[in-house]
């Protein structure tokens, strides 16, 4: 399971699946809001609540439904963008052969 490898549920408030996560499902009708590319969204169900900015912030207005699968390539796009910019930071190690 992803959560097996991260410390993220503990950043989660103690009313998150009892409180925060039945009303996001209620206010959405439980369906996925993900925006599709003909101006509505996606409709599918929805399993999961999503931060839609900062990961921190707990408000509803930050926080979405959306399907199973819509929320595993937002994770993963998250995920290689944390990646991606670890990588980056790193400075070039010379080359063993130059030394």
């Amino acid at each position: 399971m992803p959560w097996d490898s991260t410390q993220r549920r503990d950043e989660l408030p103690p009313n998150w699946r009892r409180e925060i996560v039945p009303r996001i499902k209620k206010r959405d009708r439980g369906v996925c809001q993900w925006p599709n590319d003909r101006g509505g969204i996606c409709g599918r169900e929805g399993t999961d609540v999503d931060h839609i900015g900062d990961p921190q912030v707990h408000a509803d207005e930050n926080l979405r439904l959306l399907c199973q699968w819509h929320h595993r390539k937002r994770t993963s796009a998250q995920g290689n963008a944390a990646r991606t910019r670890i990588t980056q930071r790193r400075p070039p190690e010379r080359h063993p052969g130059l030394i």
